[in-house]
């Protein structure tokens, strides 16, 4: 499982974004950020997605664009989607001022007008797809005429400034952050004392509780169990290992809290979950 904090993407040699079509039986990624824009647009099945405690459904059809460094979770149903990540190093090459801009693509929730420009995000997606997936002769050619329309258009008709003030504030709180959830990531397994994970910081315990809530929206306990809860239900949805086993591997000791954690977050019991998964 990738990391759940900071997330490195992954980019192509040859193309310099990520861009593939992916898969999933099933899969929780708790909060994380990345300094990429990400596209993603839905082919089959449902999505999940909780920027900044704010979550929406995607259904088949429907994109959604997350800005760099911007705190997000994902619940992956089975399905399958177009994800397109490009690095904000890459794109400052021709966008100077890219770390005081956001964009904003509200799918289905826009006018006529705007809509239609949404409309073609998706169809530029569809055939960056279809050039992927055949790689032809002069492939890289076409491939980022596209890519480079796509960026134009989201400069253009999608883009807002936002103050530098916040953004120099934005990037100092993220660093810390990103400590804290780097720790988490190698520890979550045992019990992380908040004395110690607030030292990670450099803060009070006080402060670090204030901080990581403003943040992540929940308590540290809680972000601990959600991470145990992304490879759990990976291990659920993906082995055939006993639930008591998996919830021994990864740390989760009390059962009353993890099933009630589990039926809040998944909407299921796990032996359910796991019995409509192999049916599909």
């Amino acid at each position: 499982m990738e990391k759940i904090n900071y997330e490195q993407i992954r980019t192509s040699v040859v193309i310099k974004v990520r861009f593939c079509t992916l898969t999933n039986k099933g899969r929780y990624v708790p909060n994380h950020w990345h300094r990429a824009i990400e596209l993603v647009y839905l082919l089959e099945g449902e999505l999940l997605v909780s920027v900044e405690n704010n979550s929406r459904i995607l259904h088949p059809g429907e994109c959604m664009l997350i800005n760099a460094n911007v705190i997000h979770s994902n619940k992956i149903s089975f399905n399958k989607y177009i994800l397109l990540q490009i690095p904000l190093d890459f794109i400052e090459n021709f966008i100077s001022n890219i770390q005081q801009v956001k964009f904003i693509v509200n799918d289905g929730q826009e006018n006529e007008l705007k809509q239609q420009k949404i409309n073609k995000i998706k169809a530029f997606l569809r055939k960056m797809k279809e050039l992927d997936d055949k790689r032809e002769e002069n492939f890289l050619l076409y491939f980022n005429c596209l890519l480079f329309e796509l960026l134009c258009l989201i400069q253009r008709d999608f883009s807002e400034k936002v103050y530098q003030i916040d953004v120099s504030q934005k990037q100092q709180d993220l660093v810390k952050l990103n400590e804290v959830l780097d720790y988490v990531a190698k520890n979550y397994i045992r019990a992380i004392p908040l004395d110690e994970i607030a030292q990670v910081a450099g803060f009070q315990v006080k402060y670090f509780c204030r901080f990581l809530k403003k943040h992540m929206g929940i308590t540290f306990l809680e972000y601990q169990n959600e991470v145990r809860l992304s490879y759990i239900y990976s291990d659920l949805l993906n082995t055939d290992e006993l639930i008591s086993h998996i919830l021994e591997k990864h740390g989760f000791n009390n059962y009353k809290l993890f099933m009630r954690m589990f039926k809040m977050r998944f909407g299921n019991t796990p032996l359910k979950i796991r019995k409509e998964q192999k049916m599909k």
